[in-house]
């Protein structure tokens, strides 16, 4: 059998139970794999061990690496699927969205404290963007923004446009980690979106929306950061009054 050079984990000698096992066995296992993902300098979609080579390089049963494998299949560090050996994952945004997701609905944290943040890193985004983009990246932007306004009140539409306008900018930064960032707020977005937009009574409020995502996109096609920046902060401002009129604090 081939050798993969895993770091060994010393375990009892007798047999145990499962349900005996030490409840950081796993934990062990996990951190030998992405030891093993980083050592070898495997990329996404590059196949992993098999199951059974992984238990006997490691020293532990099978089981302990099976769900070894699912706790990483659902932090997405590995795809996992039927009849064939997993392979290392792509990034995902969900993997930071759901604990967001989960402290608004917990009270661990407040939807105004999640755009408190996501208006710091947005605010870097626009400036980036105006900076890197290409011209058609730059047209991307336009676009959602027009997608967006062309939308109206038809807010579940409306929304979808709005988190594209967003993951946009912050492909345009070239750097990947702000797209991953910028996509784990989508799921507070689908649901507070639509509820900030209720909460503008006139129309003036409600096209002063449309209108703040056009300066964004117009400054950064003009290659102005210092425009973008502003127009960032300025519709967060607008956005996180919208969600205190609304309830939100």
């Amino acid at each position: 059998m081939k050798s993969y050079n895993l770091p060994h984990i010393y375990i009892i000698a007798k047999p145990i139970a499962m349900t005996e096992l030490p409840s950081n066995l796993g934990r062990n296992v996990v951190d030998a794999i992405i030891a093993l993902i980083r050592d070898r300098r495997l990329r996404s979609g590059d196949s992993l061990p098999s199951e059974a080579d992984i238990a006997a390089s490691v020293g532990v049963s099978r089981t302990v690496v099976r769900e070894a494998f699912g706790a990483m299949a659902a932090l997405r560090l590995i795809d996992v699927g039927s009849g064939r050996r997993p392979r290392v994952g792509a990034i995902d945004d969900q993997v930071i969205g759901l604990p967001l997701r989960h402290a608004v609905d917990t009270a661990q944290a407040t939807v105004a404290q999640l755009w408190d943040a996501r208006r710091a890193l947005e605010r870097r985004t626009a400036e980036l963007a105006a900076i890197r983009r290409t011209d058609a990246e730059a047209r991307a932007i336009l676009d959602h923004a027009a997608a967006l306004r062309g939308a109206g009140y038809a807010l579940a539409e409306q929304t979808e446009h709005d988190i594209a306008f967003h993951l946009a900018i912050a492909a345009a930064t070239g750097n990947p980690i702000f797209p991953l960032m910028v996509g784990a707020f989508s799921d507070v977005m689908r649901h507070t979106c639509p509820i900030g937009w209720r909460s503008r009574r006139t129309e003036a409020e409600r096209l002063a929306v449309f209108d703040q995502h056009d300066r964004i996109a117009q400054a950064i096609e003009a290659r102005d950061p210092d425009g973008a920046e502003q127009a960032m902060m300025a519709h967060f401002d607008l956005s996180l009054r919208a969600l205190t009129n609304s309830g939100f604090n």
